[in-house]
């Protein structure tokens, strides 16, 4: 397919015409026979492809939508939503979007912070995968396959049905789809012990441009580079992963304490910013500050979570030594299970079930913007003040501080295309919620996370000014739907892959030479790559 050269105006004309599509419409006709002829599975795929007239297609539709932001009416809807069950399923409808001048947004958990993987302002489909969800383990091999539909908190209880002394190195919210977790990279608080989700999958399997089902052996190593966090969206449908999975100890220690602005909490963060990415790899400290009012006062208030592979013990004598300031109480250190701690960081009750795991839906929706930096070198004092004032000012976003260094620091940063490797102490996570409707709450909210990024400029790491992919951002620029453009790319693709944007270039180049997968921050190809990539 070429670059697009409708009018916004004709886009608009075209996208009303498809989704006005009855059951009676030639062109939903001719879609569906097209999608029957190339499927040749049980069950038929008109039986999991919902158009809009179907009772369903609302209910699917916004089933897996996270952010309130694009859940209204304005928002643009696909002509049809396929939750395919079989392989053949995304074959058909790659082959078919091709026929028709379609584009295919693939979702597996819908939490893609600006909704790129269900809207588009062109004529699209939704590849939603929460059908495909199967994970299979080998406990004796310490490995498993899992289909991109499962969530984060599947794959943890599934581990856990089978081993109290594995886990997987992921992130803390259970309801994540593994299919962009692991696309982008992966992180969690295993990070540091055991590196990203994608430094521990080894296998793939990818239905490419051509409907070809493909493995790493014959995908190749570029392709499977590629995919392993420069975002798979950019080259095809990645239908499951091969993970290794990690020791965890039958002992896991964790705590969460918060301390205020008057209860030392600078100090605190100060000696944290010094020691987080220094100490123990098996012990990761979350910090998430956010503006509080103690007694109409305004204040600023530093949470800190942690998870330690070892006892409480072990533990202790680690705080007291490396981070005495935060002060940390005998009841303070909880021991449990690796399973239980999972259930901690989701902010469940002590004793829950791990049974709540299973649940795909988050306990609530919200609208919301988040923003992501890396700090390279700590912020010294006068900049925690002015950083606190602002805050206070601002009276709403969120920061969280994520430390990296131990596995972090040891894998270079041309092994996968997530480049953010040593030289990082911690990343921010910006985040803002809110729940007025409106166009001027939002205009609102996303002024005040946008002065907020703004203010942290000169504390966060330049010549890229980093960002996080799994974080995805459009403020950072887009190469626009139909053009694919290389130095509009770039702008923001340095920002995410640093040098191994041109590497995804000339991947994509070779694997999508006339980028069909596309959307406004997916790689682009250069139309005009002949070559293979080298060994």
């Amino acid at each position: 397919m070429g670059a697009c050269t409708y009018s916004i105006s004709a886009i608009f004309s075209i996208f009303l015409i498809h989704v006005s599509m009855g059951a009676s419409d030639p062109t939903q006709r001719n879609i569906l026979q097209c999608l029957s002829n190339h499927s040749w599975s049980s069950p038929p795929i008109s039986s999991v492809a919902f158009f809009p007239d179907d009772p369903s297609y609302v209910s699917v539709l916004q089933s897996y939508i996270r952010n309130l932001r694009f859940m209204s009416t304005t928002t643009p809807k696909p002509l049809f939503i396929v939750a395919p069950t079989h392989v053949s399923h995304i074959q058909a409808s790659i082959i078919c979007s091709k026929i028709h001048g379609l584009q295919v947004r693939i979702r597996s958990g819908g939490h893609d912070y600006d909704g790129l993987s269900y809207v588009s302002d062109v004529p699209f489909i939704i590849v939603d995968m929460f059908n495909l969800r199967a994970i299979s383990l080998d406990v004796e091999n310490g490995s498993a396959w899992v289909e991109s539909g499962a969530t984060l908190g599947e794959v943890y209880y599934r581990i856990a049905e089978k081993s109290k002394i594995l886990g997987f190195p992921a992130g803390v919210c259970p309801t994540v789809g593994v299919g962009g977790h692991f696309s982008g990279g992966g992180y969690g608080n295993l990070m540091r012990k055991y590196g990203l989700s994608v430094d521990n999958v080894i296998d793939a399997k990818i239905v490419d441009v051509n409907g070809r089902l493909l493995d790493r052996e014959s995908m190749g190593e570029d392709l499977f580079w590629a995919i392993r966090g420069g975002g798979g969206a950019s080259f095809g449908v990645i239908v499951s992963w091969k993970i290794k999975l990690v020791s965890v100890p039958e002992k896991v220690t964790v705590f969460k304490v918060e301390r205020t602005l008057e209860q030392g909490a600078s100090g605190i963060v100060q000696q944290w910013q010094e020691v987080a990415d220094e100490i123990n790899e098996d012990l990761f400290i979350r910090v998430v500050l956010m503006p509080s009012k103690q007694k109409k006062q305004r204040t600023v208030k530093a949470k800190f979570v942690a998870l330690f592979l070892g006892n409480a013990g072990k533990l202790r004598a680690l705080m007291d030594q490396s981070f005495p300031k935060l002060g940390l109480k005998q009841e303070d250190y909880m021991e449990m299970n690796w399973i239980q701690s999972v259930l901690f960081w989701s902010n469940y009750p002590n004793g829950t079930s791990m049974d709540v795991l299973l649940e795909r839906q988050p306990k609530s929706e919200k609208f919301l913007k988040k923003k992501s930096d890396y700090v390279q070198e700590p912020i010294q004092k006068p900049g925690l003040e002015g950083l606190w004032k602002k805050m206070m000012e601002l009276g709403k976003p969120v920061l969280t501080f994520n430390p990296y260094g131990g596995k972090m620091s040891e894998i270079s940063e041309l092994d996968a295309p997530f480049p953010h490797r040593a030289g990082n102490k911690y990343k921010i996570q910006y985040s803002v919620n809110w729940k007025e409707e409106g166009v001027e709450a939002s205009d609102r909210n996303l002024d005040l996370i946008r002065k907020l990024f703004d203010y942290m400029t000169p504390y966060v790491s330049k010549s890229p000014r980093c960002s996080y992919l799994n974080y995805r951002d459009v403020d950072l620029g887009t190469n626009g739907i139909g053009t694919g453009s290389y130095s509009e790319a770039s702008i923001w693709g340095t920002k995410y892959f640093k040098g191994n944007f041109d590497k995804l270039v000339q991947v994509k180049s070779v694997a999508d030479p006339h980028n069909f997968f596309r959307y406004e921050q997916s790689i682009p190809p250069i139309t005009n790559w002949k070559g293979k990539m080298a060994e």
